[in-house]
């Protein structure tokens, strides 16, 4: 079922020491994608292919804050049938959309919006 949280996102400045600061305060597990500008967390027991395997928790990623992402806090992702239709809806409701469609690897489709608040959302479409 689509509209789940099911990822978060935390922007940093500074990479080494964001992943140090969460290594060392709640042991995350860090994975650097430098091809993608990208790390993804895991905050608890995982499997590399359908994510954790205990109930009750997400993983998430971490990025460099920049111009496209200047979001100050930490971001959420939303489980969706369709990036296209997601993105479309926000902007009918108010909402903009900062990014298109956009693929990952094989995985899926991303894509990103503000909403009324300015808050960052993505949305997440799996392949």
């Amino acid at each position: 079922m689509s509209g789940k949280v099911m990822h978060f996102e935390i922007p940093f400045d500074d990479g080494d020491r964001a992943r140090g600061f969460y290594e060392k305060v709640f042991g995350w597990q860090m994975m650097p994608i430098p091809e993608m500008d990208y790390t993804m967390v895991s905050t608890g027991p995982s499997d590399p292919e359908t994510g954790p395997t205990e109930p009750g928790f997400i993983n998430g990623g971490m990025f460099q804050r920049s111009d496209e992402f200047p979001g100050k806090g930490p971001g959420i992702v939303i489980d969706v049938a369709s990036v296209d239709e997601a993105l479309r809806a926000a902007e009918e409701a108010g909402g903009t959309k900062v990014t298109d469609r956009t693929p990952v690897g094989d995985m899926g489709f991303t894509g990103y919006f503000t909403d009324t608040e300015g808050n960052l959302v993505g949305v997440w479409e799996s392949a």
